[in-house]
């Protein structure tokens, strides 16, 4: 079987996993947490991010990675796992909402940009290149894609069901 089919079911299988075990597992419980409190899991899941710079590592990928790939993967990830872990120091502020929000949004994008280069460079033609690294494509980045989804849904419950600021009548 050709390696882009094998890497496509590999890449699928780990979003349909990741998928069943959110739906089944991760969701019920972070949906009845109090908000911010449902976010710290997804928030300490990411500050894990800096795994991504094992595509800067000589011996975990292959020589012949094509940097133009590697380093935006590598950093965006680290600048990732930065965001999430000073959300979470902040958590249940202003500051940290807004950090929150940057760090969902920042590692969304930067989780398709590396699919974008990936797609650029061909690597699904050549997984090799990818070595140990094509384990976190396959099973560590579908359940950063699904958390980051459960973080937007939760963010965009917590901001539809935030009390209103009353006012106080004095007599």
């Amino acid at each position: 079987m050709p390696s882009p089919v094998l890497f496509g079911i590999s890449a699928a299988f780990g979003l349909a996993a990741w998928g069943a075990v959110a739906w089944h597992y991760i969701w019920p419980e972070l949906r009845v947490r109090p908000s911010p409190e449902n976010l710290k899991p997804i928030l300490l899941l990411h500050g894990f991010r800096f795994l991504g710079l094992a595509f800067v590592l000589p011996g975990v990928v292959s020589p012949d990675l094509p940097a133009a790939f590697a380093q935006p993967v590598a950093f965006g990830d680290f600048i990732t796992a930065i965001l999430a872990l000073l959300a979470l120091a902040t958590l249940g502020t202003r500051t940290g909402t807004a950090l929150t929000w940057v760090f969902n949004i920042f590692g969304t994008a930067d989780l398709l940009f590396a699919f974008y280069l990936g797609s650029r460079i061909s690597l699904p033609d050549t997984p090799g290149l990818l070595g140990a690294g094509y384990f976190i494509l396959t099973a560590y980045v579908p359940l950063l894609l699904i958390t980051h989804g459960l973080a937007f849904r939760i963010l965009l419950q917590a901001k539809a069901v935030a009390p209103s600021p009353s006012r106080v009548h004095t007599a």
